[in-house]
């Protein structure tokens, strides 16, 4: 399960650096691509030339070589890794994770990672029972970050005790069981809509919405994540999607999400409609831009093709729907129509009146309402943390 993931490894100031090399040896031999990212200090205890001869790869330390005039981009190198290895992770470079201090480059690729990051602590005995440590260890956690638990043994210090990092081959078992690891949502073909659509009126006008997409795009990573094979149909947006994502499929118009949408539906096992898809369209596009005059143009509208009742229509029974809902007014009572009369198995409800929920935002608030009608609802969060939720509902109906 390793053959080709993309690991990359973060490594601080600590004597621990030395057993690195023998992980990456480990990693290389299952599969792995490695990449290695170091601070300044790090390397006073393992050289790169070391670690570049082992991984194959030359190993990043700064953002810019003044010498090459080459750019290492900590984005690219954030969003390569599937997996965000800190190892070992000092109490230095831990509490600037924790505070969101950028200020190397090992750093600012860990505030550009998008993937899921483990951390191996590696320090002494008293700074890891410091009070500080346990406090920026468990802020980490809460951003669910996964911790390598450091061991009892023989510290640089000469003291004994906990705080020395876990064994190359100890991690390497433990980065094998996360790619290994089974989900509900693991090997389900998932189809996932995002964004608006824009329906033309001329050449260069259309009628559309405020839709960005983020809310689409980060329930079909974090479904991804948890190892579903996730089709995405999306409308414009300005958005890349991850890597994890199996496909995407870009779209404009409401017909035609129609179209992508219906055509591989049978095969989902999941089907989750975010997309803001615009209810009527102009009845006749003009050919050639409309010019202004003295008399106002006329649109005439017609109704778009509804994509979340025909899928509705078409359900499994082995299949699970879930629809959103903008309501401005009567929400729980308009979601709970809307979950019916297209045979939905969740509603996910976002209220106009909720400040920071809704188009435009990072953030959204959210009420869940599932074929018992009970609405469960969430406190205003990121979307990415939005997302989890409604991942972790989903994976209750599996």
């Amino acid at each position: 399960m390793l053959k080709a993931k993309n690991i990359l490894i973060g490594i601080s100031g600590s004597i621990a650096a030395y057993k690195i090399p023998i992980l990456v040896r480990l990693l290389r031999k299952a599969g792995a691509n490695v990449q290695i990212v170091m601070t300044e200090a790090a390397k006073d205890f393992v050289t790169p030339l070391t670690l570049s001869t082992v991984s194959n790869r030359p190993v990043s330390s700064i953002a810019f070589d003044k010498n090459t005039g080459e750019w290492d981009s900590h984005v690219e190198l954030g969003r390569w890794a599937d997996l965000f290895l800190m190892a070992p992770l000092s109490a230095n470079t831990m509490a600037k994770m924790a505070a969101g201090i950028a200020d190397n480059h090992l750093l600012t690729t860990y505030l550009s990672a998008r993937s899921k990051v483990m951390f191996a602590p590696a320090m002494d005995l008293d700074m890891y029972k410091h009070p500080s440590t346990s406090r920026n260890i468990e802020q980490l956690k809460q951003w669910g970050h996964i911790i390598i638990e450091p061991t009892e043994g023989e510290l640089a210090s000469g003291l004994c005790g906990m705080g020395r990092m876990e064994e190359p081959e100890v991690i390497f078992d433990k980065i094998n069981d996360f790619f290994n690891k089974k989900t509900p949502l693991t090997d389900k073909k998932v189809l996932i809509s995002a964004g608006p659509t824009y329906e033309s009126i001329d050449p260069v006008r259309f009628i559309g919405n405020h839709s960005s997409g983020k809310m689409g795009y980060a329930i079909a990573e974090a479904i991804a994540d948890k190892g579903a094979e996730v089709f995405l149909v999306s409308g414009p947006v300005n958005i890349t999607p991850a890597d994890s994502i199996s496909k995407v499929v870009n779209i404009t118009t409401a017909e035609q999400m129609y179209d992508a949408c219906n055509d591989i539906s049978a095969e989902m096992d999941i089907i989750i409609m975010t997309a803001a898809v615009a209810d009527f369209a102009p009845a006749d596009i003009a050919e050639q831009k409309i010019k202004k005059g003295n008399s106002i143009p006329k649109i005439e509208l017609k109704p778009t093709k509804d994509i979340l009742l025909s899928l509705g229509k078409r359900k499994k029974d082995n299949q699970i729907l879930i629809g959103f809902a903008l309501e401005t007014n009567n929400e729980i009572e308009n979601a709970i129509i809307k979950l019916e009369n297209k045979n939905l198995d969740l509603i996910v409800l976002n209220s106009m009146q909720d400040k920071g929920a809704g188009f435009g935002h990072s953030t959204n608030q959210i009420t869940l309402i599932d074929k018992d009608k009970h609405p469960q609802s969430f406190p205003l969060k990121t979307k990415v943390e939005v997302a989890k939720d409604i991942v972790e509902k989903i994976e209750t109906l599996i």
